[in-house]
């Protein structure tokens, strides 16, 4: 196959930040995706429904001349969450769900949620306005281990969760493991899954083999291959639980490669070529437009999108960083070659 051309696709689970980084990375986004689910976890972090529309207004601006993208907002969840917000949030043309970070799991997440039964009413709101909750899947104690937190966060949390809230629609976004997959698969059409381009081609031998590569860790962290292939399984399978979110996630270069480099990997700027090398290496690519294109539409109960993006097999090399010097960001894959290349 030299050409595919398919559904234009949405992107699930999207890091855009503000400002200057913003205006640099927003562009990448727009010309393959139509639709974005737009994470609040800025600094302050998008807590209430006017934040939530001011900064869509500020994504709005940023988008290039001639491009169609429409950001689909989130309100960030705390303990001091109002229930009257999530009433406001449902009555919102622009609020698509709210985002769970228990707190110090991953970037600006020190506001997040310390007690997950503390917000059970707030869950319970969610599930009356029939709003959707997205879940950084993810336990923070101490004593367990890096590599089984979204496991112990499936045991402890998710699977209660699930059980005293059968009607709330959830995403379990950027899966790693196994026991992750396993546990969507069970569990009622109420649940979802995002998965990264990251966590379909690399696995953890990626961040540290010949050195430490800060520019392949992210929060959750790769895992070992047998979960990278249960996640290619699960991408490829045509099961709509499952589909496209990149966490794409800029962090300054400079904040990446230093002595406590920031959690996330850029992939915006090849999102969907990425995700193309991860299918044809599974022999799949048949099955990348309903993941890509179809699943998450659905899931949110949003219409298709009716255009097509078109991908040709031509080797390209990815740039070392794009940005100035204030705002420059390593992508994923800097300076390697892809052999698709969105046209």
């Amino acid at each position: 196959m030299k050409i595919l051309t398919i559904t234009r696709p949405d992107d699930w689970h999207l890091h855009v930040r503000n400002n200057a980084i913003l205006r640099t990375v927003l562009p990448h986004t727009t010309q393959q995706f139509a639709r974005a689910i737009i994470m609040p976890n800025l600094k302050p972090p998008i807590t209430t429904v006017d934040q939530a529309l001011s900064y869509r207004e500020e994504i709005l601006q940023a988008i290039p001349n001639g491009e169609n993208f429409t950001p689909l907002m989130t309100l960030y969840l705390t303990a001091a969450t109002p229930l009257a917000e999530i009433k406001k949030a449902a009555e919102s043309a622009h609020v698509y769900a709210f985002k769970l970070y228990p707190a110090g799991a991953t970037t600006n997440s020190d506001a997040g949620v310390t007690d997950i039964k503390a917000i059970y009413p707030l869950l319970a709101e969610l599930e009356k306005q029939d709003i959707p909750l997205l879940i950084h899947g993810e336990v923070t104690r101490e004593d367990c281990d890096i590599f089984d937190r979204e496991r112990e966060f499936i045991e402890t949390s998710l699977t209660q969760i699930t059980h005293n809230f059968p009607n709330l629609r959830i995403v379990l976004e950027h899966l790693t493991t196994l026991e992750a997959v396993k546990f969507v698969e069970a569990a009622g059409k109420n649940m979802a899954a995002t998965i990264t381009p990251q966590h379909l081609l690399y696995n953890r031998n990626s961040i540290l083999t010949g050195g430490i590569h800060p520019h392949y860790y992210c929060l959750p962290i790769l895992k070992r291959e047998r979960h990278r292939q249960a996640l290619v399984a699960a991408a490829t399978s045509g099961n709509p639980k499952f589909f496209l979110g990149t966490d794409s996630a800029p962090h300054l270069t400079s904040l990446k490669e230093t002595s406590c480099g920031c959690a996330g990997c850029y992939s915006a700027h090849a999102a969907i070529e990425l995700y193309a090398e991860a299918f044809e290496r599974a022999k799949a690519l048949d099955k990348l437009e309903g993941f890509a294109s179809f699943y998450g539409a659905d899931f949110y109960r949003l219409p298709r999108n009716t255009n097509t993006i078109t991908l040709k097999r031509a080797s390209w090399t990815i740039p070392l960083s794009y940005g100035a010097d204030e705002t420059r960001i390593t992508p994923l894959k800097a300076g390697e070659e892809l052999t698709w290349k969105l046209q």
